[in-house]
Protein backbone atom coordinates (compact mmCIF):
# COMPACT_ATOMS: atom_id res chain seq x y z
CA UNK A 1 0.00 0.00 0.00
CA UNK A 2 1.32 3.45 -0.96
CA UNK A 3 0.93 5.81 1.99
CA UNK A 4 1.35 9.57 2.38
CA UNK A 5 2.74 11.71 5.21
CA UNK A 6 0.52 11.92 8.27
CA UNK A 7 -0.12 15.64 7.78
CA UNK A 8 -0.73 15.38 4.02
CA UNK A 9 -3.57 17.69 2.97
CA UNK A 10 -6.23 16.21 0.68
CA UNK A 11 -8.55 18.52 -1.20
CA UNK A 12 -10.41 19.33 -4.35
CA UNK A 13 -10.77 22.54 -6.32
CA UNK A 14 -13.03 24.76 -8.41
CA UNK A 15 -12.96 28.31 -9.80
CA UNK A 16 -15.55 31.05 -9.46
CA UNK A 17 -16.52 31.66 -13.08
CA UNK A 18 -16.59 27.94 -13.77
CA UNK A 19 -19.08 27.03 -11.03
CA UNK A 20 -20.84 30.01 -9.45
CA UNK A 21 -23.25 31.29 -12.08
CA UNK A 22 -25.33 34.26 -10.84
CA UNK A 23 -23.30 36.35 -13.24
CA UNK A 24 -25.41 39.52 -12.91
CA UNK A 25 -26.85 39.09 -9.40
CA UNK A 26 -26.32 40.90 -6.12
CA UNK A 27 -24.09 43.64 -7.49
CA UNK A 28 -21.54 41.52 -9.34
CA UNK A 29 -19.91 43.37 -12.21
CA UNK A 30 -18.93 41.96 -15.62
CA UNK A 31 -15.66 40.11 -16.15
CA UNK A 32 -13.62 39.48 -19.25
CA UNK A 33 -15.01 35.96 -19.33
CA UNK A 34 -18.57 37.26 -19.41
CA UNK A 35 -17.64 39.38 -22.42
CA UNK A 36 -15.65 36.60 -24.09
CA UNK A 37 -18.26 33.86 -23.63
CA UNK A 38 -21.06 36.14 -24.85
CA UNK A 39 -19.15 36.86 -28.05
CA UNK A 40 -20.42 34.52 -30.78
CA UNK A 41 -17.95 31.93 -32.02
CA UNK A 42 -15.45 32.07 -29.16
CA UNK A 43 -16.78 29.29 -26.91
CA UNK A 44 -17.82 25.84 -28.07
CA UNK A 45 -21.58 25.53 -28.40
CA UNK A 46 -22.08 29.18 -27.50
CA UNK A 47 -21.85 28.19 -23.83
CA UNK A 48 -21.43 30.81 -21.12
CA UNK A 49 -20.83 30.83 -17.40
CA UNK A 50 -24.14 32.56 -16.72
CA UNK A 51 -25.49 29.54 -14.83
CA UNK A 52 -22.38 27.33 -14.63
CA UNK A 53 -23.08 24.88 -11.79
CA UNK A 54 -25.35 27.30 -9.92
CA UNK A 55 -22.97 27.05 -6.98
CA UNK A 56 -23.97 30.53 -5.85
CA UNK A 57 -27.46 29.29 -5.04
CA UNK A 58 -26.52 25.72 -4.10
CA UNK A 59 -23.76 26.59 -1.66
CA UNK A 60 -25.01 24.53 1.28
CA UNK A 61 -25.58 21.48 -0.92
CA UNK A 62 -22.06 21.71 -2.28
CA UNK A 63 -20.57 22.22 1.18
CA UNK A 64 -22.34 19.07 2.34
CA UNK A 65 -20.95 17.28 -0.71
CA UNK A 66 -17.42 18.29 0.27
CA UNK A 67 -18.00 17.09 3.82
CA UNK A 68 -19.28 13.74 2.58
CA UNK A 69 -16.24 13.42 0.32
CA UNK A 70 -14.09 13.70 3.44
CA UNK A 71 -11.50 16.16 2.14
CA UNK A 72 -9.52 18.29 4.55
CA UNK A 73 -9.39 21.37 2.31
CA UNK A 74 -11.25 23.06 -0.50
CA UNK A 75 -9.56 25.34 -2.97
CA UNK A 76 -11.96 27.89 -4.43
CA UNK A 77 -11.45 31.20 -6.18
CA UNK A 78 -12.95 34.56 -5.32
CA UNK A 79 -14.57 36.50 -8.13
CA UNK A 80 -12.87 39.88 -8.33
CA UNK A 81 -15.89 41.54 -10.02
CA UNK A 82 -18.22 40.06 -7.38
CA UNK A 83 -16.20 41.70 -4.60
CA UNK A 84 -15.04 44.88 -6.34
CA UNK A 85 -17.31 45.51 -9.33
CA UNK A 86 -15.39 47.41 -11.94
CA UNK A 87 -12.12 46.58 -10.25
CA UNK A 88 -12.18 49.80 -8.24
CA UNK A 89 -12.34 50.34 -4.51
CA UNK A 90 -16.13 50.18 -4.10
CA UNK A 91 -16.77 46.99 -2.14
CA UNK A 92 -19.84 44.95 -2.98
CA UNK A 93 -20.92 43.73 0.45
CA UNK A 94 -23.26 41.09 -0.99
CA UNK A 95 -20.30 39.53 -2.78
CA UNK A 96 -18.18 39.45 0.35
CA UNK A 97 -21.12 38.02 2.28
CA UNK A 98 -21.28 35.07 -0.13
CA UNK A 99 -17.63 34.24 0.46
CA UNK A 100 -18.07 34.70 4.20
CA UNK A 101 -20.84 32.08 4.10
CA UNK A 102 -18.56 29.83 2.06
CA UNK A 103 -15.61 30.20 4.44
CA UNK A 104 -17.73 29.79 7.57
CA UNK A 105 -19.51 26.79 6.06
CA UNK A 106 -16.18 25.12 5.36
CA UNK A 107 -14.85 25.80 8.83
CA UNK A 108 -18.04 24.46 10.42
CA UNK A 109 -17.44 21.22 8.51
CA UNK A 110 -13.76 21.12 9.50
CA UNK A 111 -12.60 21.80 5.95
CA UNK A 112 -9.74 24.28 5.49
CA UNK A 113 -10.54 27.11 3.05
CA UNK A 114 -7.83 27.71 0.44
CA UNK A 115 -8.68 30.93 -1.40
CA UNK A 116 -7.36 31.88 -4.83
CA UNK A 117 -7.67 35.60 -5.50
CA UNK A 118 -7.38 35.49 -9.29
CA UNK A 119 -8.57 32.66 -11.51
CA UNK A 120 -8.81 34.64 -14.75
CA UNK A 121 -11.99 36.73 -14.21
CA UNK A 122 -10.56 40.23 -14.58
CA UNK A 123 -13.21 42.97 -14.20
CA UNK A 124 -14.12 44.11 -17.70
CA UNK A 125 -13.57 47.77 -16.80
CA UNK A 126 -9.91 47.04 -16.06
CA UNK A 127 -9.52 45.30 -19.39
CA UNK A 128 -11.08 48.33 -21.07
CA UNK A 129 -8.35 50.38 -19.38
CA UNK A 130 -5.63 48.10 -20.79
CA UNK A 131 -5.89 44.88 -18.81
CA UNK A 132 -2.84 43.05 -17.52
CA UNK A 133 -0.52 44.72 -20.05
CA UNK A 134 -1.34 47.94 -18.15
CA UNK A 135 0.81 48.47 -15.05
CA UNK A 136 -2.07 49.96 -13.07
CA UNK A 137 -3.85 46.59 -13.06
CA UNK A 138 -1.18 45.20 -10.73
CA UNK A 139 -1.91 47.95 -8.20
CA UNK A 140 -5.65 47.42 -8.52
CA UNK A 141 -5.06 43.75 -7.84
CA UNK A 142 -3.16 44.56 -4.66
CA UNK A 143 -6.04 46.71 -3.43
CA UNK A 144 -8.47 43.89 -4.17
CA UNK A 145 -6.21 41.51 -2.19
CA UNK A 146 -6.17 43.92 0.73
CA UNK A 147 -9.93 44.36 0.80
CA UNK A 148 -10.57 40.64 0.54
CA UNK A 149 -7.92 39.78 3.10
CA UNK A 150 -9.40 42.21 5.59
CA UNK A 151 -12.84 40.68 5.15
CA UNK A 152 -11.92 36.99 5.19
CA UNK A 153 -8.48 36.82 6.76
CA UNK A 154 -9.75 35.53 10.09
CA UNK A 155 -11.04 32.37 8.41
CA UNK A 156 -8.74 31.74 5.44
CA UNK A 157 -5.28 30.55 6.42
CA UNK A 158 -3.98 29.76 2.92
CA UNK A 159 -4.08 32.41 0.19
CA UNK A 160 -3.12 31.90 -3.45
CA UNK A 161 -2.57 35.14 -5.32
CA UNK A 162 -2.73 33.98 -8.97
CA UNK A 163 -3.78 30.84 -10.75
CA UNK A 164 -1.71 29.94 -13.81
CA UNK A 165 -0.48 33.37 -14.91
CA UNK A 166 0.94 31.57 -17.98
CA UNK A 167 -2.62 31.12 -19.23
CA UNK A 168 -3.68 34.67 -18.32
CA UNK A 169 -0.76 36.18 -20.24
CA UNK A 170 -0.07 33.88 -23.17
CA UNK A 171 -3.55 32.49 -23.88
CA UNK A 172 -5.38 35.70 -23.07
CA UNK A 173 -3.08 38.19 -24.81
CA UNK A 174 -0.89 36.01 -27.04
CA UNK A 175 -2.94 33.32 -28.78
CA UNK A 176 -6.34 34.79 -27.99
CA UNK A 177 -8.01 31.48 -27.13
CA UNK A 178 -8.82 32.73 -23.62
CA UNK A 179 -10.37 35.99 -22.49
CA UNK A 180 -9.85 38.75 -23.37
CA UNK A 181 -8.95 37.18 -26.72
CA UNK A 182 -6.10 39.45 -27.81
CA UNK A 183 -3.24 38.36 -30.08
CA UNK A 184 -0.40 40.73 -29.34
CA UNK A 185 2.90 39.11 -28.27
CA UNK A 186 4.30 42.34 -26.83
CA UNK A 187 1.15 42.79 -24.76
CA UNK A 188 1.43 39.17 -23.61
CA UNK A 189 4.95 39.76 -22.28
CA UNK A 190 3.87 42.97 -20.57
CA UNK A 191 1.06 40.94 -18.99
CA UNK A 192 3.62 38.39 -17.77
CA UNK A 193 5.45 41.14 -15.94
CA UNK A 194 2.43 42.86 -14.46
CA UNK A 195 1.07 39.53 -13.25
CA UNK A 196 4.41 38.91 -11.53
CA UNK A 197 4.34 42.40 -10.09
CA UNK A 198 0.71 42.00 -9.05
CA UNK A 199 1.56 38.79 -7.24
CA UNK A 200 4.27 40.51 -5.21
CA UNK A 201 2.12 43.52 -4.41
CA UNK A 202 -0.84 41.34 -3.43
CA UNK A 203 1.31 39.10 -1.25
CA UNK A 204 2.58 42.15 0.63
CA UNK A 205 -0.94 43.56 0.96
CA UNK A 206 -2.18 40.28 2.40
CA UNK A 207 0.66 40.21 4.94
CA UNK A 208 -0.55 43.51 6.34
CA UNK A 209 -4.10 42.37 7.02
CA UNK A 210 -4.32 38.58 7.51
CA UNK A 211 -3.26 36.42 10.43
CA UNK A 212 0.55 36.32 10.67
CA UNK A 213 0.34 32.52 10.68
CA UNK A 214 -1.46 32.45 7.32
CA UNK A 215 0.29 30.98 4.30
CA UNK A 216 0.68 32.94 1.08
CA UNK A 217 1.21 31.09 -2.17
CA UNK A 218 0.94 31.33 -5.94
CA UNK A 219 -0.12 28.58 -8.36
CA UNK A 220 1.92 28.00 -11.53
CA UNK A 221 1.18 25.55 -14.33
CA UNK A 222 4.81 24.68 -14.88
CA UNK A 223 5.51 22.95 -18.20
CA UNK A 224 7.65 19.86 -17.95
CA UNK A 225 9.39 19.99 -21.32
CA UNK A 226 11.43 17.14 -22.78
CA UNK A 227 13.48 17.05 -25.95
CA UNK A 228 13.08 14.35 -28.56
CA UNK A 229 16.86 13.90 -28.48
CA UNK A 230 19.94 15.47 -26.95
CA UNK A 231 20.12 17.76 -29.98
CA UNK A 232 16.92 19.45 -28.84
CA UNK A 233 18.32 21.04 -25.68
CA UNK A 234 17.97 24.50 -27.19
CA UNK A 235 14.26 23.96 -27.87
CA UNK A 236 13.77 22.81 -24.27
CA UNK A 237 15.65 25.84 -22.97
CA UNK A 238 13.55 28.32 -24.96
CA UNK A 239 10.27 26.76 -23.87
CA UNK A 240 11.42 26.52 -20.26
CA UNK A 241 12.39 30.19 -20.21
CA UNK A 242 9.07 31.35 -21.63
CA UNK A 243 6.79 28.98 -19.73
CA UNK A 244 8.50 28.46 -16.39
CA UNK A 245 11.39 30.76 -15.61
CA UNK A 246 9.43 33.84 -16.75
CA UNK A 247 7.55 33.36 -13.48
CA UNK A 248 9.93 31.39 -11.27
CA UNK A 249 12.71 33.91 -11.96
CA UNK A 250 11.09 37.09 -10.64
CA UNK A 251 8.86 35.38 -8.06
CA UNK A 252 11.47 33.13 -6.46
CA UNK A 253 14.87 34.39 -7.62
CA UNK A 254 14.15 38.12 -7.81
CA UNK A 255 15.17 38.52 -11.47
CA UNK A 256 14.12 37.60 -14.97
CA UNK A 257 16.44 35.10 -16.67
CA UNK A 258 18.78 36.80 -19.12
CA UNK A 259 18.09 34.25 -21.85
CA UNK A 260 14.35 35.06 -21.76
CA UNK A 261 15.10 38.74 -22.32
CA UNK A 262 17.42 37.88 -25.20
CA UNK A 263 14.98 35.40 -26.76
CA UNK A 264 12.19 38.00 -26.91
CA UNK A 265 14.25 41.11 -27.72
CA UNK A 266 12.69 41.41 -31.17
CA UNK A 267 9.22 41.59 -29.57
CA UNK A 268 9.83 43.96 -26.66
CA UNK A 269 12.61 45.78 -24.89
CA UNK A 270 11.12 44.94 -21.47
CA UNK A 271 11.05 48.65 -20.58
CA UNK A 272 7.88 47.95 -18.58
CA UNK A 273 10.12 46.44 -15.90
CA UNK A 274 10.88 49.31 -13.54
CA UNK A 275 13.56 49.56 -10.86
CA UNK A 276 12.53 47.49 -7.86
CA UNK A 277 9.84 45.49 -9.67
CA UNK A 278 11.69 42.21 -9.57
CA UNK A 279 12.35 42.58 -5.85
CA UNK A 280 8.66 43.34 -5.32
CA UNK A 281 7.66 40.25 -7.32
CA UNK A 282 9.88 38.13 -5.08
CA UNK A 283 7.64 38.48 -2.05
CA UNK A 284 8.27 35.53 0.29
CA UNK A 285 5.80 32.67 0.04
CA UNK A 286 5.33 29.68 2.32
CA UNK A 287 4.37 27.13 -0.30
CA UNK A 288 4.34 26.93 -4.11
CA UNK A 289 1.21 25.70 -5.86
CA UNK A 290 1.83 23.45 -8.86
CA UNK A 291 -0.78 22.50 -11.47
CA UNK A 292 0.11 19.50 -13.62
CA UNK A 293 -1.74 17.70 -16.39
CA UNK A 294 0.84 16.39 -18.85
CA UNK A 295 4.40 16.95 -20.12
CA UNK A 296 5.30 18.44 -23.50
CA UNK A 297 7.74 17.10 -26.08
CA UNK A 298 9.76 19.49 -28.25
CA UNK A 299 12.52 19.53 -30.83
CA UNK A 300 14.33 22.03 -32.99
CA UNK A 301 12.48 22.54 -36.26
CA UNK A 302 14.64 22.56 -39.36
CA UNK A 303 12.29 24.89 -41.22
CA UNK A 304 11.72 22.51 -44.11
CA UNK A 305 9.85 19.43 -42.89
CA UNK A 306 6.15 19.33 -42.04
CA UNK A 307 5.81 20.89 -38.63
CA UNK A 308 4.03 19.27 -35.72
CA UNK A 309 2.16 21.76 -33.50
CA UNK A 310 0.92 19.47 -30.73
CA UNK A 311 1.36 22.06 -27.99
CA UNK A 312 -2.16 21.70 -26.66
CA UNK A 313 -2.91 25.34 -27.43
CA UNK A 314 -2.43 25.56 -31.18
CA UNK A 315 -6.05 26.23 -32.13
CA UNK A 316 -5.95 30.00 -31.80
CA UNK A 317 -5.29 32.76 -34.29
CA UNK A 318 -1.72 33.02 -33.02
CA UNK A 319 0.72 30.96 -30.96
CA UNK A 320 1.18 31.43 -27.23
CA UNK A 321 4.81 30.46 -27.70
CA UNK A 322 6.32 33.84 -28.45
CA UNK A 323 9.43 33.78 -30.66
CA UNK A 324 9.47 29.98 -30.67
CA UNK A 325 8.97 29.61 -34.41
CA UNK A 326 11.91 27.22 -34.57
CA UNK A 327 10.50 24.95 -31.87
CA UNK A 328 8.33 22.02 -32.88
CA UNK A 329 5.80 20.67 -30.37
CA UNK A 330 5.67 16.95 -31.02
CA UNK A 331 2.64 14.72 -30.67
CA UNK A 332 3.24 12.21 -27.89
CA UNK A 333 1.95 8.64 -27.70
CA UNK A 334 -1.29 7.91 -25.89
CA UNK A 335 -3.32 7.22 -23.97
CA UNK A 336 -5.01 10.61 -24.08
CA UNK A 337 -7.62 12.46 -22.09
CA UNK A 338 -10.68 13.99 -23.73
CA UNK A 339 -8.65 17.21 -24.01
CA UNK A 340 -6.20 15.40 -26.29
CA UNK A 341 -3.48 15.59 -23.64
CA UNK A 342 -1.28 12.55 -23.28
CA UNK A 343 -1.27 10.73 -19.97
CA UNK A 344 2.25 10.54 -18.57
CA UNK A 345 2.56 10.72 -14.80
CA UNK A 346 6.35 10.40 -14.85
CA UNK A 347 6.55 14.06 -15.82
CA UNK A 348 4.97 14.99 -12.49
CA UNK A 349 7.59 13.10 -10.51
CA UNK A 350 10.36 14.68 -12.56
CA UNK A 351 8.90 18.18 -12.19
CA UNK A 352 8.57 17.86 -8.42
CA UNK A 353 12.13 16.62 -8.10
CA UNK A 354 13.34 19.51 -10.26
CA UNK A 355 11.67 21.97 -7.90
CA UNK A 356 13.27 20.18 -4.97
CA UNK A 357 16.69 20.63 -6.58
CA UNK A 358 16.16 24.25 -7.60
CA UNK A 359 14.27 25.46 -4.50
CA UNK A 360 15.12 22.98 -1.72
CA UNK A 361 13.61 25.03 1.10
CA UNK A 362 10.24 25.70 -0.58
CA UNK A 363 7.42 23.19 -0.01
CA UNK A 364 4.92 22.57 -2.79
CA UNK A 365 1.27 21.61 -3.07
CA UNK A 366 -0.36 20.03 -6.10
CA UNK A 367 -3.14 22.59 -6.50
CA UNK A 368 -4.64 21.01 -9.63
CA UNK A 369 -4.43 17.59 -11.23
CA UNK A 370 -7.16 15.68 -13.01
CA UNK A 371 -8.57 14.70 -16.37
CA UNK A 372 -11.56 15.09 -18.67
CA UNK A 373 -13.09 11.97 -20.15
CA UNK A 374 -16.28 11.31 -22.14
CA UNK A 375 -18.29 10.20 -19.11
CA UNK A 376 -21.57 8.39 -19.72
CA UNK A 377 -24.38 7.60 -17.30
CA UNK A 378 -24.85 3.82 -17.26
CA UNK A 379 -28.13 1.95 -17.07
CA UNK A 380 -27.69 1.69 -13.31
CA UNK A 381 -27.64 5.52 -13.07
CA UNK A 382 -23.97 5.68 -12.19
CA UNK A 383 -20.89 6.99 -13.97
CA UNK A 384 -18.26 4.25 -14.13
CA UNK A 385 -15.24 6.40 -14.94
CA UNK A 386 -12.48 3.82 -14.62
CA UNK A 387 -10.25 5.85 -16.94
CA UNK A 388 -10.32 8.78 -14.52
CA UNK A 389 -9.58 6.50 -11.57
CA UNK A 390 -6.60 5.12 -13.46
CA UNK A 391 -5.39 8.64 -14.25
CA UNK A 392 -5.64 9.68 -10.59
CA UNK A 393 -3.99 6.47 -9.40
CA UNK A 394 -1.07 7.01 -11.76
CA UNK A 395 -0.53 10.60 -10.71
CA UNK A 396 -0.91 10.04 -6.98
CA UNK A 397 1.65 7.27 -7.30
CA UNK A 398 3.91 9.77 -9.05
CA UNK A 399 3.47 12.21 -6.15
CA UNK A 400 4.34 9.46 -3.67
CA UNK A 401 7.46 8.59 -5.65
CA UNK A 402 8.52 12.24 -5.64
CA UNK A 403 8.05 12.42 -1.88
CA UNK A 404 10.14 9.27 -1.50
CA UNK A 405 12.77 10.99 -3.65
CA UNK A 406 12.93 13.96 -1.28
CA UNK A 407 10.30 16.35 -2.63
CA UNK A 408 8.46 18.26 0.10
CA UNK A 409 4.89 17.90 -1.15
CA UNK A 410 2.35 19.07 1.43
CA UNK A 411 -0.95 18.29 -0.29
CA UNK A 412 -2.97 17.34 -3.36
CA UNK A 413 -6.06 19.10 -4.75
CA UNK A 414 -7.97 17.12 -7.34
CA UNK A 415 -9.36 19.05 -10.31
CA UNK A 416 -12.24 19.19 -10.22
CA UNK A 417 -14.93 18.73 -7.63
CA UNK A 418 -17.65 18.82 -10.28
CA UNK A 419 -18.20 19.09 -14.01
CA UNK A 420 -18.18 22.78 -14.87
CA UNK A 421 -17.64 25.46 -17.50
CA UNK A 422 -14.34 24.48 -19.11
CA UNK A 423 -13.50 27.90 -20.51
CA UNK A 424 -13.44 28.04 -24.33
CA UNK A 425 -14.47 24.37 -24.45
CA UNK A 426 -17.80 25.15 -22.78
CA UNK A 427 -19.52 22.28 -20.99
CA UNK A 428 -18.32 19.55 -23.33
CA UNK A 429 -15.21 18.63 -21.32
CA UNK A 430 -16.01 17.02 -17.97
CA UNK A 431 -13.25 17.12 -15.36
CA UNK A 432 -15.42 16.52 -12.31
CA UNK A 433 -15.55 13.56 -9.96
CA UNK A 434 -19.14 14.66 -9.39
CA UNK A 435 -21.44 14.80 -12.43
CA UNK A 436 -23.61 17.88 -12.89
CA UNK A 437 -26.75 17.38 -14.97
CA UNK A 438 -26.97 20.38 -17.28
CA UNK A 439 -30.77 20.41 -17.20
CA UNK A 440 -31.47 19.85 -13.52
CA UNK A 441 -28.14 20.75 -11.85
CA UNK A 442 -28.40 17.47 -9.95
CA UNK A 443 -25.07 16.34 -8.49
CA UNK A 444 -24.18 12.64 -8.85
CA UNK A 445 -21.05 11.00 -7.48
CA UNK A 446 -19.01 9.25 -10.13
CA UNK A 447 -17.08 6.13 -9.24
CA UNK A 448 -13.96 8.31 -9.07
CA UNK A 449 -15.52 10.31 -6.23
CA UNK A 450 -16.09 7.13 -4.24
CA UNK A 451 -12.54 6.02 -5.00
CA UNK A 452 -11.09 9.37 -3.95
CA UNK A 453 -13.16 9.34 -0.75
CA UNK A 454 -11.55 6.03 0.19
CA UNK A 455 -8.05 7.25 -0.66
CA UNK A 456 -8.53 10.35 1.51
CA UNK A 457 -9.94 8.32 4.39
CA UNK A 458 -7.00 5.89 4.28
CA UNK A 459 -4.36 8.54 3.48
CA UNK A 460 -3.10 5.89 1.12
CA UNK A 461 -3.60 4.30 -2.28
CA UNK A 462 -4.97 0.76 -2.49
CA UNK A 463 -2.35 -1.95 -2.67
CA UNK A 464 -2.85 -2.49 -6.39
CA UNK A 465 -1.84 1.14 -7.00
CA UNK A 466 1.69 0.73 -5.67
CA UNK A 467 3.08 1.37 -9.16
CA UNK A 468 1.63 3.09 -12.22
CA UNK A 469 -0.52 1.02 -14.50
CA UNK A 470 1.24 -0.13 -17.66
Amino acid sequence: MTTFPDDFLWGTATAAYQVEGAWNEDGRGPSIWDTFSHTPGLVTGGDTGDLACDHYHRLEEDLDLLAALGVGAYRFSISWPRVLPGGGDRVNQAGLDFYRRLVDGLLTRNIAPVATLYHWDLPQELEDAGGWPNRDTAYRFAEYARQTGEALGDGVRTWITLNEPWCSAYLGYGSGVHAPGRTDPAAALAAVHHLNLGHGLAARALREVVDPAAQVSVTLNLHHARGVSEQDAEAVRRVDALANRAFLGPMLDGAYPRDLIDDTASVTDWSFVKDGDEATAAAPIEVLGVNYYNPILVRQWDGTSARDTADGHADGAASPWINCADVEFVQQPGPYTEMGWNIDETGLTELLLRLRRDYPSLPVMITENGAAFPDEVSADGRVHDDDRIDYLRRHLTAVAEAIEGGADVRGYFLWSLMDNFEWAHGYGKRFGIVRVDRDTMERTWKDSARWYHDVVAANALPAEAASPAS
